[in-house]
Protein backbone atom coordinates (compact mmCIF):
# COMPACT_ATOMS: atom_id res chain seq x y z
CA UNK A 1 0.00 0.00 0.00
CA UNK A 2 2.79 2.39 0.46
CA UNK A 3 4.00 4.46 -2.40
CA UNK A 4 7.64 3.80 -1.73
CA UNK A 5 9.07 0.34 -1.79
CA UNK A 6 11.94 -0.60 0.38
CA UNK A 7 14.91 -1.69 -1.60
CA UNK A 8 16.46 -4.93 -0.71
CA UNK A 9 19.88 -4.63 0.82
CA UNK A 10 22.67 -5.46 -1.55
CA UNK A 11 26.30 -5.57 -0.59
CA UNK A 12 28.45 -3.48 -2.87
CA UNK A 13 32.21 -3.94 -2.59
CA UNK A 14 34.55 -1.01 -2.95
CA UNK A 15 36.70 -1.50 -6.04
CA UNK A 16 40.35 -1.80 -5.03
CA UNK A 17 41.93 -2.55 -8.38
CA UNK A 18 43.52 0.91 -8.67
CA UNK A 19 44.80 1.02 -5.08
CA UNK A 20 48.31 -0.41 -5.79
CA UNK A 21 48.75 2.10 -8.61
CA UNK A 22 47.88 4.99 -6.31
CA UNK A 23 50.23 3.74 -3.60
CA UNK A 24 53.12 3.39 -6.05
CA UNK A 25 52.47 6.86 -7.48
CA UNK A 26 52.63 8.35 -3.97
CA UNK A 27 55.78 6.39 -3.18
CA UNK A 28 57.40 7.55 -6.42
CA UNK A 29 56.37 11.17 -5.74
CA UNK A 30 57.99 11.20 -2.29
CA UNK A 31 61.13 9.49 -3.57
CA UNK A 32 61.55 12.11 -6.30
CA UNK A 33 60.81 15.17 -4.16
CA UNK A 34 62.93 14.22 -1.15
CA UNK A 35 66.23 16.08 -1.04
CA UNK A 36 69.11 14.42 0.68
CA UNK A 37 72.44 16.08 1.45
CA UNK A 38 73.34 18.30 -1.49
CA UNK A 39 77.09 18.57 -0.98
CA UNK A 40 79.70 16.31 0.49
CA UNK A 41 81.85 18.23 2.94
CA UNK A 42 85.49 17.58 2.11
CA UNK A 43 87.07 19.79 4.79
CA UNK A 44 87.29 19.38 8.53
CA UNK A 45 84.55 21.17 10.42
CA UNK A 46 84.91 22.03 14.11
CA UNK A 47 82.71 25.09 14.16
CA UNK A 48 82.98 27.46 17.15
CA UNK A 49 79.96 28.14 19.36
CA UNK A 50 78.10 31.43 19.26
CA UNK A 51 76.36 33.49 21.91
CA UNK A 52 73.48 34.74 19.77
CA UNK A 53 71.85 32.80 16.98
CA UNK A 54 69.49 34.02 14.27
CA UNK A 55 67.50 31.58 12.19
CA UNK A 56 67.32 32.16 8.45
CA UNK A 57 63.95 32.80 6.86
CA UNK A 58 64.59 32.08 3.16
CA UNK A 59 66.99 29.17 2.86
CA UNK A 60 66.84 29.12 -0.93
CA UNK A 61 68.74 32.43 -0.95
CA UNK A 62 71.61 30.94 1.07
CA UNK A 63 74.72 29.51 -0.52
CA UNK A 64 77.44 27.78 1.48
CA UNK A 65 81.23 28.08 1.65
CA UNK A 66 83.18 25.57 3.73
CA UNK A 67 86.67 26.52 4.89
CA UNK A 68 89.07 24.20 6.67
CA UNK A 69 91.84 21.64 6.36
CA UNK A 70 91.08 18.97 3.75
CA UNK A 71 90.06 15.56 5.06
CA UNK A 72 92.20 13.93 2.35
CA UNK A 73 95.80 14.15 3.61
CA UNK A 74 97.17 14.09 0.05
CA UNK A 75 95.76 17.60 -0.53
CA UNK A 76 97.98 19.10 2.18
CA UNK A 77 97.31 20.66 5.55
CA UNK A 78 96.60 24.27 4.55
CA UNK A 79 92.95 25.40 4.77
CA UNK A 80 91.01 25.11 1.51
CA UNK A 81 87.75 26.67 0.33
CA UNK A 82 84.97 24.30 -0.74
CA UNK A 83 82.02 25.64 -2.72
CA UNK A 84 79.36 23.03 -3.45
CA UNK A 85 81.35 19.83 -4.18
CA UNK A 86 84.52 21.41 -5.55
CA UNK A 87 87.50 23.20 -4.12
CA UNK A 88 88.05 26.74 -5.38
CA UNK A 89 90.83 29.23 -4.80
CA UNK A 90 90.43 32.81 -3.63
CA UNK A 91 90.35 34.10 -7.20
CA UNK A 92 87.42 31.84 -8.15
CA UNK A 93 85.00 33.22 -5.56
CA UNK A 94 83.67 36.03 -7.79
CA UNK A 95 82.93 33.58 -10.62
CA UNK A 96 81.28 31.16 -8.19
CA UNK A 97 79.06 33.90 -6.72
CA UNK A 98 78.02 34.98 -10.21
CA UNK A 99 77.06 31.37 -11.02
CA UNK A 100 75.01 31.12 -7.83
CA UNK A 101 73.29 34.44 -8.55
CA UNK A 102 72.40 33.29 -12.07
CA UNK A 103 70.36 30.43 -10.54
CA UNK A 104 68.10 32.94 -8.77
CA UNK A 105 65.42 35.21 -10.18
CA UNK A 106 66.30 38.81 -11.04
CA UNK A 107 64.63 40.22 -7.92
CA UNK A 108 66.41 37.79 -5.56
CA UNK A 109 69.96 38.22 -6.86
CA UNK A 110 70.81 41.08 -4.51
CA UNK A 111 69.40 39.17 -1.53
CA UNK A 112 71.84 36.24 -1.73
CA UNK A 113 73.40 35.30 1.60
CA UNK A 114 76.75 33.53 1.85
CA UNK A 115 76.92 31.20 4.82
CA UNK A 116 80.50 30.45 5.80
CA UNK A 117 81.20 27.31 7.79
CA UNK A 118 84.74 27.84 8.98
CA UNK A 119 86.84 25.40 10.97
CA UNK A 120 87.88 26.54 14.44
CA UNK A 121 91.60 26.24 13.62
CA UNK A 122 91.50 28.33 10.42
CA UNK A 123 93.63 31.49 10.39
CA UNK A 124 91.88 34.82 9.98
CA UNK A 125 93.93 35.80 6.90
CA UNK A 126 92.04 33.49 4.55
CA UNK A 127 88.72 34.71 6.00
CA UNK A 128 89.65 38.34 5.28
CA UNK A 129 90.64 37.37 1.73
CA UNK A 130 87.29 35.63 1.22
CA UNK A 131 85.42 38.66 2.60
CA UNK A 132 87.28 40.95 0.18
CA UNK A 133 86.40 38.73 -2.79
CA UNK A 134 82.77 38.55 -1.69
CA UNK A 135 82.70 42.34 -1.49
CA UNK A 136 84.09 42.51 -5.04
CA UNK A 137 81.35 40.10 -6.18
CA UNK A 138 78.71 42.34 -4.53
CA UNK A 139 77.71 39.60 -2.09
CA UNK A 140 77.33 41.77 0.99
CA UNK A 141 75.30 39.47 3.25
CA UNK A 142 77.69 37.13 5.02
CA UNK A 143 76.69 34.78 7.79
CA UNK A 144 78.96 32.62 9.91
CA UNK A 145 77.34 29.27 10.66
CA UNK A 146 77.49 27.72 14.10
CA UNK A 147 75.98 24.58 15.59
CA UNK A 148 72.49 24.89 17.02
CA UNK A 149 72.33 25.83 20.66
CA UNK A 150 71.42 22.92 22.90
CA UNK A 151 69.78 23.00 26.32
CA UNK A 152 73.11 22.27 28.05
CA UNK A 153 74.87 25.34 26.60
Amino acid sequence: MSKFKKKSESSQDIPTAALPDIIFMLLFFFMVTTVLRETEIKVEQRIPRAEQLVKLEKKKLVTYLYVGKPKDQSMGTEPLIQANDAFIDIGGIVQWINQEKSKLSEAERDQITVSMKVDNETKMGIIVDIQTELRDANARKIMYATPQKTENN
